[in-house]
């Protein structure tokens, strides 16, 4: 799993059938203060995140263990959304 900022959308008006209905965001690995560190990659979102959300991504085969993405041909899935994050004795991200 990955710690990450929803950073956009995408919009795909012709894509493969299994993948209508599903929202898709642009999202950014970050570290545990919500600062970005990696490279945008697309992620099917199962949860309802909108942009600037802290979230949860499962990529690979876990990305089609979800209800919205089972049986589609999805590599990354928004399974959460952060609402605090801490680290030893402190919280280094909060909504």
């Amino acid at each position: 799993m990955l710690i990450a900022r929803v950073t956009g959308t995408l919009v795909a008006s012709r894509k493969e059938p299994t993948l209508d209905g599903l929202k898709l965001l642009v999202v950014r690995g970050c570290d545990v203060h919500g600062e970005p560190t990696g490279a945008p990659l697309v992620a099917a979102d199962a949860v309802g995140a909108g942009v600037g959300e802290v979230v949860l991504v499962a990529a690979g085969s876990s990305a089609r263990q979800t209800e919205a993405t089972k049986d589609r041909p999805v590599d990354a899935v928004i399974m959460a959304i952060v609402d605090a994050l801490d680290v030893g004795e402190h919280t280094t991200f909060k909504k």
